[in-house]
């Protein structure tokens, strides 16, 4: 596993640059903002209301 629920989105997508087509793919639009800095991957999913664990399983797909 690669992706964890307590990393930021920028951590993610320095982990994997694809991993920003997955957050766009369920309406997480916050790549480039500078929240992505500070929100982990779970405190985002919650805000958009996305299964955490749905989404790192897609995330680790990668």
């Amino acid at each position: 596993m690669k992706f964890s629920k307590d990393m930021t989105i920028k951590e993610a997508l320095q982990v994997d640059s694809r991993s920003a087509e997955i957050f766009l793919s369920h309406g997480m639009h916050c790549i480039g903002c500078p929240t992505a800095s500070a929100e982990s991957i779970e405190e985002a999913a919650i805000a958009h209301g996305i299964d955490v664990d749905a989404l790192l399983d897609q995330l680790n797909a990668l």
